[in-house]
């Protein structure tokens, strides 16, 4: 009767752990002696076959032999063309995506990456672009984008928020900069403050409005005192004309 029982639960078995569980009580009858030797050889042989057989159904679950990670492999980034990439990164860094005394410390395809990176810090308070997105916007590698952003870390000019998540995919990095004269260069709109003074330098503001025009007083200013010269000189050559005159008069008298 438990013999019986038993082999019939063994076949409607659909788990690892019933058969497990069934195993057990198979051994522990035997050593109570409900069962003889030759039936519970029978049972374990059963309890061997329906365990192949439920493994065999059952999906590996875990990393694949040869694979080092759940997630697909990455596929190498490349630009359709590369010249137009060299032509974006290098108008991007000639852009002034930052002040040039913290520019001058980053490569080309550095300043970049990291003019993205202050676009949307500038749009958004915070950047959470993933790294690839960073790095086809600016034209470069995923490596040269991920050394540009660890490097400005390491200057101190911003930070990086990991945002990982066990088991399954992490979310991109938030890229969050802190450099205050970074952060009034990008209020500004990417802009210095030398060309405002350059307009104060050399020469003196003129308002029309206040006298008048200032060309058409030189103009007149020129012209009275053109009349006026003109009248003394006619005045000077006119004096000795009229003695001239006059003693010719007197002696013709």
């Amino acid at each position: 009767m438990f013999h019986a029982t038993m082999r019939s639960a063994i076949e409607g078995a659909r788990t690892l752990a019933q058969l497990d569980d069934l195993s057990r009580k198979v051994w522990q009858a035997h050593a109570a002696e409900t069962v003889t030797d030759a039936e519970a050889q029978g049972l374990a042989e059963a309890l061997h076959a329906h365990r192949a057989a439920i493994r065999e159904a059952v999906a590996p679950v875990g990393i694949p032999l040869g694979r080092v990670t759940l997630f697909p492999a990455k596929r190498l980034q490349r630009a359709p063309e590369r010249s137009v990439a060299i032509e974006r990164r290098r108008r991007l860094a000639c852009s002034g995506p930052m002040p040039p005394a913290l520019g001058s410390r980053f490569t080309t395809g550095q300043l970049a990456v990291l003019r993205i990176v202050g676009d949307e810090v500038a749009r958004n308070g915070a950047c959470g672009l993933c790294i690839d997105a960073i790095a086809a916007r600016a034209g470069v590698c995923r490596r040269l984008a991920q050394a540009a952003i660890r490097l400005a870390e390491g200057d101190g000019l911003l930070t990086i928020q990991e945002r990982r998540h066990q088991g399954r995919k992490s979310d991109p990095n938030v890229i969050r900069i802190i450099s205050r004269e970074w952060l009034q260069w990008l209020r500004r709109g990417g802009r210095s403050a030398a060309p405002a003074l350059w307009g104060s330098i050399g020469c003196k503001p003129i308002h029309p409005t206040d006298r008048g025009d200032p060309q058409k007083q030189i103009v007149d200013t020129e012209s009275k005192k053109g009349c006026r010269r003109a009248a003394g000189d006619f005045n000077q050559s006119g004096q000795p004309r009229i003695r001239a005159g006059g003693g010719a008069g007197r002696a013709m008298r």
